[in-house]
């Protein structure tokens, strides 16, 4: 091993530009950092943050100088150093950077050429040419020094370091055998070394820079897996797995005493670990962005000599120790937030602690950075459609409660996807468990975000929104954007049942019924006649039995507003419906057929004290029919007319308050007692139809095609009140 290679050193050309350093990460002073938008929860966090330099989030600390730190962007390529000063970010470029341990120097790997260069004036103190030329291969920088192994002998079986005087020497007490050289973990006087010997087996030495010896070879057992490494003046420690345990060692260097402290059963590369005096830090990496609690994802301080331990952060990225022999921890706590903390040599009877000295401005907790709510309406489905939150990061549990200011009622979603910051629900307009259509109004929303793996408190934030569908639906009399039925018992008690349509596509609300009131009894006809007082709300009218016809104004929380007298001589009329707009003029109208069979329109006119222009003379020839049901929705102003012979007839609506002719849809429907046009009940832009039979009810989903208008018919869940039903509306 006493082979001196000759010296082929390059001069290389200065820095233009001095990077000009005040402050090293001792004692770092600076400007404060400005201001930035925060949200109100994280008020005491953005001051905590302003104390101190920044330091930019979107880079990965990879070693700490005197007065900065080396770190890459995203891509891994772009290399940069952030002053600690003040933390302005200087670019290196895209080759391999390590801080050598002393001061500001570090080595700058290229494609033919090992560069030792002081960030703080700009000056290269070494160059090594390196390449196929020369036949050097590099294995590691410290101080100002450069080791190199020669490819000229098998597998870089020779170790050497360049200094700054010109000398090339050999290192020596290097066990015969070794090779496969990596120089790592080092002080600017002390390096550590990994080789191999014979076909794979591994060691760790120890290194002076000074004479070029190694002092100690053999460190750790070869036949362990081996993580991390932390040195000291007086200690090394390595983090090593033997058989199911994991354990951090540390060896006092000269005398050989070693103590193991146990951590787990983790890899020793989830690692991260330093020798502070009397002191080992240990953390297990990516407590962050965890989707379980895990104590050792903390960084946490063991007492070397009696034991005891001390938690310094809540989670550790990683750390890298300082020319000072002071650790920094790229992590962060849930009260100071996130950045580069300092950990400070101390002796056992001192307790260490963990400074912030450069911020990201990120919180350590869960915070909400962005949200957006669909309070409009969808055309389709009269829903508001996607919600969306981003959080700090996505190992969270996020539960969402929306909430009907007026009802109290409440629609709750629970969402999970660890690997992902945006969470969102698509609310389909429904409310109380998907068993009732949502309210227009005013909504509340809130979120709370559970950490899942423990880090900081539950968030919790709320917010308003407003619901507003661009229609009415006709018979809808809680505003809630589905149709509902009344029935009536023959107690005279009028019940209202709000339909509501699933996302499995099923009319379905069993459940859902509400008492309107009694004494309903006084009136021979009821029937729900959409919005007739300007208001978006369903209403009705009610014809006694002296013939008068009365109009009950919806109030838009399923109840109805003291009667209002429309007129009287509606006795003449034996088949009354409403709740389509027939001259589509935007206003909800009436048609009464009389005794003689003949049809009248009485076009709305939106203006509840007179809500009926005078009627109009649709035709005669009607008095064939028993049952006459609008089924109009939107711009439809479609009747269906079942005859005597229980044959149901389809009449198109003109859109003027005519009809077209008839078209026959087909026999069978003399068995029911009521059909009610219900509205849009499956939600698909289409009229549809409600029947009633004997205690069984049924559905038919408007088909859209006049040739075929109804699909098949479904039994719907869809219950009245009562089963003595007297009629329906």
């Amino acid at each position: 091993m006493s082979h001196v290679r000759p010296s082929r050193r390059r001069l290389a050309a200065a820095v233009a530009t001095a990077l000009a350093v005040t402050a090293g990460l001792i004692c770092t002073t600076g400007p404060a950092r400005a201001a930035s938008p925060v949200p109100d929860s994280a008020t005491a966090l953005q001051v905590a943050s302003e104390s101190v330099v920044p330091f930019p989030a979107d880079q990965e600390l990879l070693s700490v100088t005197a007065s900065g730190y080396l770190v890459r962007d995203a891509s891994k390529s772009n290399k940069s150093w952030v002053r600690a000063s003040d933390g302005a970010l200087i670019k290196l470029g895209h080759d391999p950077v390590r801080s050598t341990g002393q001061g500001d120097l570090v080595m700058l790997l290229g494609a033919d050429e090992i560069e030792v260069r002081d960030l703080a004036s700009g000056r290269t103190v070494l160059t090594v040419p390196v390449g196929p030329a020369d036949g050097v291969d590099y294995a590691g920088a410290v101080g100002e020094a450069v080791f190199t192994t020669d490819r000229d002998v098998p597998a870089g079986s020779e170790l050497w370091m360049h200094t700054t005087d010109g000398a090339t020497v050999a290192v020596a007490g290097l066990p015969d055998g070794a090779r496969n050289y990596s120089v790592t973990n080092s002080s600017s006087t002390d390096a550590l070394v990994r080789y191999t010997t014979g076909t794979s087996d591994r060691h760790l030495g120890l290194i002076d820079v000074a004479t070029g010896t190694v002092t100690e070879p053999d460190l750790w057992d070869a036949t362990a897996e081996n993580g991390d490494i932390a040195l000291s003046p007086t200690r090394v420690a390595w983090v090593e797995r033997d058989g199911g345990r994991t354990s951090v060692v540390v060896r006092t260097r000269g005398t050989g005493e070693t103590r193991r402290v146990p951590v787990g059963d983790a890899s020793p590369s989830d690692f991260e670990i330093g020798l502070q005096g009397d002191y080992l830090t240990y953390g297990k990496k990516g407590g962050l962005t965890a989707d379980t609690v895990d104590p050792l994802h903390a960084l946490t301080a063991y007492n070397l000599k009696d034991g005891a331990t001390a938690k310094l952060l809540d989670h550790v990225i990683s750390a890298y120790a300082s020319p000072s022999g002071a650790l920094h921890v790229r992590g962060g706590t849930v009260a100071q937030g996130e950045g580069i903390y300092r950990v400070d040599p101390v002796s056992a009877a001192t307790s260490p602690t963990a400074t912030l000295v450069a911020s990201t401005g990120e919180p350590t907790a869960l915070d909400l950075t962005w949200h957006q709510i669909y309070p409009g309406s969808d055309p389709s489905y009269d829903a508001p459609g996607p919600m969306r939150w981003t959080l700090t990061r996505g190992n969270a549990e996020l539960k969402v409660t929306l909430r009907h200011v007026r009802t109290g009622k409440t629609a709750e979603y629970t969402v999970v996807h660890p690997k992902s910051r945006w969470f969102s629900v698509y609310w389909a307009g429904d409310l109380d468990h998907g068993n009732l259509s949502a309210y227009n109004g005013d909504y509340t929303w809130e979120i709370q975000a559970r950490p899942l793996n423990d880090l900081g408190p539950v968030l919790t934030r709320t917010g308003t929104f407003k619901l507003d569908r661009w229609r009415a639906a006709p018979h809808d009399f809680n505003d809630n954007g589905s149709p509902d039925l009344l029935a009536r018992d023959s107690s005279g008690h009028l019940w209202r049942e709000d339909s509501h349509f699933s996302r499995e596509g099923v009319l379905d609300h069993t459940g859902r019924t509400a008492l309107v009131g009694g004494g309903w009894n006084v009136y021979d006809r009821i029937e729900a006649a959409a919005d007739l007082g300007g208001a978006r709300t369903g209403d009705l009218v009610a014809r006694d039995k002296n013939g008068v016809l009365w109009l009950y104004l919806g109030k838009g929380d399923g109840t109805f507003a003291t009667r209002s007298r429309i007129g009287g001589g509606w006795g003449v009329y034996d088949k009354i419906t409403g709740g389509s707009d027939l001259d589509n003029d935007g206003k909800a109208d009436l048609l009464a057929a009389d005794k003689n069979g003949v049809l009248w329109l009485y076009r709305g006119t939106g203006n509840w004290r007179a809500p009926f222009a005078y009627r109009t003379r649709v035709g005669g020839g009607w008095g064939i029919y028993n049952q006459l049901t609008a089924i109009g929705y939107g711009s439809r102003s479609d009747l269906v007319a079942r005859d005597k012979a229980g044959v149901l007839w389809l009449y198109r609506g003109m859109y003027d308050g005519t009809f077209a002719a008839r078209t026959r849809i087909g026999g069978g429907w003399g068995g029911y007692e009521k059909t009610v046009g219900i509205g849009d009940a499956n939600h698909d832009g289409i009229g549809d139809l409600f029947a009633y039979s004997n205690g069984t009810r049924y559905f038919y989903a408007g088909t859209g095609d006049w040739h075929a208008p109804f699909a098949a018919r479904e039994v719907s869940t869809l219950l009245p009140a009562q089963k003595d039903v007297t009629s329906l509306s």
